[in-house]
């Protein structure tokens, strides 16, 4: 079982239960998926990036990504309707405890002049929407085989019913959030 996983279920969910005085032990709130999104504007013009950024997306998460196309034409950008623009995986159970572990105790902490996350980035629903620069935070990265820096949006789904509770969960699971 993963680490973070445990920790929730023994620790976590009891003082979640207790401070915010839920009796039903279903209500308590939980993570329910995480959604790592990387957006490449650029594969319009070179396929090829597209390949690279999925294998090392596949490398982070543990799980094939899936290749997202473009909804509408937009004649600024250059795109056309169905073009492939960026690459995305959902991670649920195991492997979404196991990804979080790994960003909050690894990955985070790498990040150049970390002082924390933002407290700011919950959409109001009980989701917090984590913006990162480079992927080379993350462990599972060779160095050597990176030829451009890539972002990616980390997206924390919750069944909180609003943000209170969702930061006081992912602050119960160890998320750096800044003072």
């Amino acid at each position: 079982m993963a680490r973070l996983k445990e920790k929730y279920r023994k620790e976590v969910a009891p003082a979640l239960a207790k401070e915010f005085d839920i009796t039903n032990p279903m209500a308590v709130p939980k993570v329910e998926k995480v959604i790592i999104n990387m957006g490449l504007g650029e594969a319009s013009s070179n396929s090829k990036i597209l390949d690279v950024a999925a294998e090392e997306l596949k490398v982070i998460t543990g799980q094939k990504p899936v290749i997202t196309k473009a909804k509408k034409s937009i004649a600024a950008f250059k795109l056309r309707q169905g073009m492939s623009i960026g690459t995305m995986v959902t991670l649920r159970g195991d492997r979404m405890y196991e990804f979080l572990d790994r960003l909050i105790s690894v990955a985070l902490p790498r990040v150049r002049d970390f002082r924390g996350i933002s407290g700011k980035a919950f959409d109001g629903r009980g989701n917090y929407t984590l913006g990162v620069r480079e992927q080379m935070i993350f462990p599972e990265i060779d160095f050597n085989k990176v030829d451009k820096t890539r972002g990616m949006n980390i997206s924390i789904v919750t069944t909180a019913v609003n943000d209170e509770q969702a930061r006081s969960l992912l602050k119960a699971l160890g998320m750096p959030f800044r003072q």
